[in-house]
């Protein structure tokens, strides 16, 4: 049995895979201790998994600005200190980073103290974290066909997102009677990332009156503090429509299982999610992306075939876009028959084994197999 230090605070995008992997890992009898962030999305994603142990660790956001660089370089210092005095005293045998202003404090630790350090990168342009802190990792997880220089030789394998057990496909029926949803009424769900997203909030608001008369359930996530929780019931021709709002949704399968289509950002997370429960997406980037990396994740979800992308700045254009991929069953089967294929590899076991061949110390001489 070994010990695993993850690091995944931030953001939903770090934090479900870093839950992902701790699973994985107390399934094959290891312990792990999870840093989180003091954000209030991660406070509340970790309340469904009482049996992990979350620890949170002092830092903010990285920014260019005197105010936020200099909180920014106290909260990592004060990091650091913590996880210094947690790896002391717990000992962990490897420290894993998922990316974000969370990983820092770890990874120097690691490195002062000598205890192997692997990075995960799921976006397809790697970001500043995982770019800087690469040269210190024994292992970096970039996605298929990504490379960084700044990585030592031999240290990189390449392997996608691991996802929570629970993200599967279910029932649409029943799921979309859990969410309070009409059975037989097609749905479109808003995704606007853990943080939320105002443009689409916005445009949904705006669009619901036309999109209920044409007999489409709308289930927005808002994200928090961008709105509170209500539900609204419309008549289109003789039948109820409805439209729910919640401002955080720790049901993501039966969301993406209750849903005809997806309105979204291109995080690698929200990606990986889509993928697992075949659920088609229309995606616009957050354009201010670190890098425009959702850009890039886009056209990767694109250039495969599980959707297509409508820019932020072409939002006059979505309503039709989202319409036309509703009322085409043919279109929306090829789009999921596309995501199916997409799902195939066993990115979590691919690593684990690689994690615990991490802690024995024996030597890797090929890519990483997927099963």
């Amino acid at each position: 049995m070994s010990r695993f230090l993850i690091s995944c605070g931030g953001t939903g995008g770090h934090l479900a895979p870093g839950i992902a992997l701790a699973e994985g890992l107390h399934a094959r009898d290891h312990e792990t201790r999870l840093l989180i962030s003091e954000k209030k999305v991660d406070a509340r994603l970790v309340e469904k998994y009482p049996a992990l142990t979350f620890l949170r660790v002092p830092g903010s956001p990285f920014g260019w600005s005197p105010r936020i660089l200099l909180r920014c370089l106290g909260s990592q210092f004060r990091g650091v200190r913590f996880c210094l005095q947690l790896a002391r005293t717990w000992r962990p045998d490897v420290i894993v980073g998922f990316g974000g202003f969370t990983s820092a404090p770890a990874v120097l630790a690691g490195r002062l103290l000598g205890i192997p350090v692997a990075l995960h990168e799921a976006n397809r342009v790697p970001g500043r974290a995982v770019r800087t802190l690469g040269r210190f990792a024994r292992r970096v997880y970039l996605p298929p066909g990504i490379e960084l220089r700044s990585v030592p030789a031999g240290a990189t394998r390449h392997v996608g997102l691991p996802v929570r057990h629970e993200v599967q496909r279910t029932d649409q029926v029943a799921a979309r009677i859990a969410l309070g949803l009409e059975p037989d009424c097609p749905v479109l769900a808003i995704l606007g990332g853990s943080q939320g997203s105002t443009p689409l909030n916005d445009w949904v608001h705006a669009c619901l009156p036309s999109l209920g008369r044409a007999g489409i359930q709308v289930y927005c996530v808002t994200g928090l503090g961008k709105g509170e929780g209500s539900a609204t019931r419309i008549e289109s021709n003789g039948s109820p429509v409805r439209a729910v709002f919640v401002p955080f949704s720790d049901r993501i399968p039966e969301v993406l299982s209750a849903a005809d289509l997806v309105v979204s950002r291109a995080g690698a997370g929200t990606l990986t999610e889509l993928v697992r429960c075949g659920t088609p997406a229309i995606l616009v980037p957050f354009p201010q992306a670190a890098d425009d990396h959702q850009a890039a994740n886009a056209a990767w979800f694109v250039r495969e075939g599980g959707g297509m992308v409508v820019p932020q700045g072409e939002l006059a254009r979505l309503e039709t876009a989202v319409r036309e991929v509703i009322a085409d069953a043919r279109r929306r089967e090829e789009y999921r028959a596309n995501l199916q294929r997409m799902d195939q590899a066993d990115h979590l076991g691919a690593l684990l084994r690689d994690l615990e061949e991490l802690t024995t110390g024996r030597r890797q001489d090929g890519v990483l197999a997927l099963a």
